[in-house]
């Protein structure tokens, strides 16, 4: 039986990447009050979609690879403030940048106690 610990640190990093693409994806609504006709409006939707995507797509090849989510993950916090730093306020950062970072820590510390994690079934 594996402890409470073990199950933890599997299942935290996958379930608050799901939770940040839900967050991510409410961003995505603003494109409803541009007033565009259906096609535009739905083309712009995916665009706005984008990054949720990128985080889905990466969280399923960290479901299998966990060190491709822990380095992933944090080259997009990093990418982020790159791409963005100075523009907003600290707020803003950490909300954004934050979870990516704790999220890809997550990741390698799943890989690094991995064979921990997989032995017990």
């Amino acid at each position: 039986m594996k402890t409470v610990s073990q199950r933890l640190l599997y299942w935290v990093p996958r379930i608050l990447t799901i939770l940040f693409a839900m967050f991510i994806s409410i961003f995505a609504l603003d494109v409803f009050s541009e007033h565009l006709p259906f096609w535009r409006l739905i083309l712009a939707l995916l665009i706005h979609l984008v990054p949720t995507l990128v985080l889905f797509v990466l969280l399923a090849l960290a479901w299998k690879w966990e060190w491709i989510g822990g380095v992933g993950y944090f080259a997009l916090g990093l990418l982020y403030l790159y791409r963005f730093g100075g523009r907003f306020p600290l707020f803003t950062y950490v909300t954004i940048a934050g979870p990516l970072f704790l999220i890809g820590t997550l990741f390698v510390l799943n890989w690094i106690f991995r064979k921990e994690l997989r032995v017990r079934a």
